[in-house]
């Protein structure tokens, strides 16, 4: 899993029948410190909650669809919470 923060939706005319009602959201991925890392990505929101400016965490590949019930959903990563308080302490080296 990992983190990112949604900076966007997408609305398709045309997709295939499993994805069809569910929302598509442009997620840009951070890092522990919540600066962006890495290109944005669609995710499927599977919780059906999450909007632009919310902080979620995710599942790639395969088990980004797997809270959908359905098989084969075509995903790169699905939306599995929203992330209400997020704290990482930073660590000194020593």
């Amino acid at each position: 899993m990992f983190v990112a923060k949604v900076i966007g939706n997408m609305i398709c005319t045309h997709k295939n029948d499993n994805l069809r009602g569910l929302k598509l959201m442009v997620v840009q991925p951070v890092d522990d410190q919540l600066e962006d890392k890495g290109k944005p990505l669609v995710a499927i929101d599977t919780i059906g909650q999450s909007g632009v400016g919310d902080l979620v965490y995710l599942a790639k590949s395969k088990e980004s669809s797997i809270p959908l019930g359905k098989d084969l959903v075509p995903s790169d990563a699905g939306i599995m919470g929203n992330i209400e308080y997020y704290n990482v302490e930073k660590r000194t080296e020593e």
